[in-house]
């Protein structure tokens, strides 16, 4: 399960908003609020997410364990 909040504050600290981040990994941003309200993201769209936000603990905000 994704830490949502986590990945906001991520997105915020990169002074970007979620329908930037959204675009630049190639979905919309109707999409991207709709998978980041499940926590759900597929593999590539992680894998950009990591490089563009410069995420350096992925595990802990894409693969956390509650």
């Amino acid at each position: 399960m994704i830490r949502t909040n986590e990945l906001r504050g991520i997105i915020a600290k990169n002074n970007l908003s979620q329908a930037k981040v959204a675009e630049e990994i190639g979905i919309t941003a109707k999409t991207f609020y709709e998978k980041m309200s499940k926590g759900v993201f597929g593999s590539d769209e992680i894998e950009k997410m990591i490089i563009l936000l410069k995420i350096e603990d992925p595990m802990s905000v894409f693969f956390a364990i509650e």
